[in-house]
C-alpha cells in the first residue's frame, strides 16, 4: 500500500538501524512525504546496531503472541530477503539451544512448544551424538536445533538503508542531536545541533535515549531507560575450531537475561559473551565511561533499586564475572567444557538500552506509545536489529490516518 500525503515532513529522531528502517518505509508507504532522520553522532548505526554480534534471530525465545514474537518471525525473513537483494554479507547458519544437564530437559521441551507456536520451520530435537556432529566440541544432553538463525553484517545493513532512504527522496542529517521539541498548530519544530526542524510528525527511535527525547515531546517518563554494558571474549584463533555455529543456552526464567553464548562472526573470528552490568553512561562501553547525569538518572529511579533488590545474586554474579576471566570462562564451559582461561581475549561490548518500570520489571516486548503527532519506540532490545525493517513497516501501518 503506497499513500500519498502531500509534501508533509515528517522526521525520525536516531539514526540506528530501527530509524534507517523507519525512514525507509515511511518513504516507501507515503512518497510525498518529506522524510528526514536525525542522528546526534557523526555516522549512524554507532551504539546498538554497531556493537551487537550481528545474530539474525528468528524468534525462538518469545512469549508467542507478543509483538516482539511477530515481529521478529517476519522480520527475519525479510531481512534476509534485503541482504540477498543487496549483496549484503549474511549466513543461515543455524544455532543449537543446548540443556547443559537433565534439570534443563523440561525447559527446552518448553521452548521447543514456544518455537513452534510462534511459526518457526525445521525445529529439530537433536540427542548428544547429533549435537556432536554439528558441534563436536559442545557440551550437554540435548539441543534444539533452530535451522533459521544466521549471522550478518549489520553496518553493511545500515549502508544499503542509506542508499535507498536517499534514492526516495529522504534525508539523514548527521551531527544533529535533538536539544529541544516545541509544539506547534500543525506539528513541531526540532532544535538540534545542526539547526531548526520543522515537522508534521516526529517518530522517536532514540533507542538510549528514547525516554528523554518522549519526554521533551511532553510525555511523562512512565518506564525509564536502564543501561545494561554487556561485555565480549573472542576466542584466539588457534582456538576457533571449537565453536563451528551458533551456541547458545536455554534461558532460565528466574533470570532477566539470557546469558553467555558463543557467536561465529560474519567477518570471521568466534565471540563469546555477553554477561549484563549496570552501565554508569548510557553509552558506557567500558568499565570506566561514567556520566554523572546518566548514573544519577539510573540511580534515583526507584524501579532499578526493586530490581536489584529481586535479583541480588544475579547482579552480584555478573559484576564478579566482570570482573574475573575465571569466572567468565566457567560460565562458557557450561556450553563448551574445553575452551580455557587461554582461550579467550578482550572483545568488544555493547549497551543495552532496556525500559525498566517503576516496580523493576524489565518491559519485554517492543513498546510503541503514542503521543501527539508523534509515535515513541520505548523499548526495541534485540531483536531489533534483525526486525527492523518489520518494525519500520509497523510504525509506517500506524502513521497510516494520521497524516
Amino acid at each position: 500500500m503506497r499513500d500519498s500525503v502531500g509534501q508533509q515532513n515528517i522526521i525520525i529522531i536516531g539514526g540506528g538501524i530501527v530509524g534507517l528502517g523507519t525512514a525507509l518505509k515511511l518513504g516507501r508507504k507515503f512518497p510525498g512525504a518529506r522524510v528526514t532522520v536525525l542522528e546526534k553522532e557523526a555516522q549512524v548505526g554507532r551504539h546498538q546496531t554497531g556493537n551487537n554480534s550481528g545474530v539474525l534471530h528468528a524468534g525462538l525465545y518469545y512469549k508467542p503472541g507478543s509483538v516482539k514474537a511477530r515481529m521478529a518471525v517476519e522480520g527475519v525473513q525479510e531481512m534476509i530477503a534485503f541482504c540477498r537483494d543487496n549483496d549484503i554479507p549474511h549466513e543461515i547458519c543455524g544455532k543449537l539451544v543446548v540443556a547443559v544437564d537433565d534439570t534443563e530437559i523440561g525447559r527446552l521441551k518448553n521452548l521447543h512448544e514456544r518455537g513452534r507456536q510462534n511459526g518457526l520451520q525445521g525445529l529439530e530435537w537433536w540427542g548428544r551424538s547429533q549435537m556432536l556432529e554439528r558441534e563436536p566440541h559442545v557440551g550437554g544432553v540435548a539441543a534444539l536445533r533452530v535451522p533459521q538463525e544466521g549471522i550478518v553484517d549489520y553496518p553493511k545493513v545500515c549502508a544499503a538503508m542509506l542508499r535507498h532512504i536517499a534514492a526516495q527522496g529522504g534525508q539523514v542529517v548527521t551531527e544533529a542531536r535533538v536539544t529541544k521539541l516545541h509544539a506547534t498548530a500543525s506539528g513541531w519544530i526540532a532544535d538540534t545541533s545542526a539547526g531548526e526542524y520543522e515537522a508534521d510528525f516526529v517518530v522517536n527511535c532514540a533507542g538510549l535515549h528514547s525516554d528523554r527525547v518522549s519526554e521533551l515531546a511532553g510525555e511523562k517518563r512512565e518506564v525509564r531507560i536502564v543501561p545494561f554494558r554487556g561485555e565480549y571474549y573472542k576466542l584466539k584463533p588457534a582456538r576457533q575450531h571449537l565453536v563451528r555455529h551458533l551456541i547458545y543456552p536455554v534461558p532460565d526464567p528466574q533470570f532477566p537475561f539470557l546469558g553467555v553464548h558463543f557467536t561465529r562472526l560474519i567477518e570471521g573470528g568466534v565471540e563469546a559473551g555477553p554477561n549484563a552490568v549496570l552501565a554508569f553512561k548510557r553509552e558506557g562501553y567500558t568499565k570506566t565511561d561514567f556520566s554523572a547525569v546518566d548514573l544519577f538518572d539510573a540511580l534515583s529511579f526507584g524501579g532499578l533499586w526493586k530490581f536489584l533488590g529481586q535479583h541480588k545474586r544475579m547482579c552480584w554474579d555478573e559484576l564478579r564475572r566482570s570482573f574475573s576471566r575465571e569466572l567468565f570462562c566457567r560460565s562458557l564451559q557450561r556450553l563448551v567444557p574445553e575452551v580455557q582461561v587461554d582461550d579467550l581475549e578482550t572483545g568488544g561490548a555493547g549497551v543495552r538500552a532496556q525500559a525498566m518500570s517503576p516496580d523493576g520489571t524489565l518491559v519485554q516486548d517492543f513498546s510503541f506509545v503514542r503521543g501527539r503527532r508523534a509515535l515513541h519506540v520505548l523499548n526495541a532490545p534485540s531483536p531489533a536489529a534483525t526486525a527492523s525493517l518489520t518494525i519500520g513497516e509497523e510504525i509506517a501501518s500506524q502513521l497510516v490516518g494520521q497524516l
